[in-house]
């Protein structure tokens, strides 16, 4: 049976940490920042993390 492809688009948004968990990059970041407040843009900053009813999807995706 041939080896599990990774998905190259998920590849590049997400990486797996030592610790198991799967960062990501926060929605609503990317353009029309000048409507939003510095508070909201703020807490757009920073690590997120793949919640744990989708680890085993992204899992797959990054075929790990």
């Amino acid at each position: 049976m041939p080896k599990m492809k990774t998905n190259r688009g998920a590849a590049k948004r997400f990486k797996v940490k030592k610790s198991g968990k799967i960062k990501r990059g926060a929605a609503y970041r990317s353009h029309i920042l000048t409507k939003k407040s510095q508070k909201r843009k703020r807490n757009l900053r920073g690590p997120k993390y793949v919640d744990k009813t989708n680890i085993k999807a992204i899992r797959d995706l990054l075929a790990i």
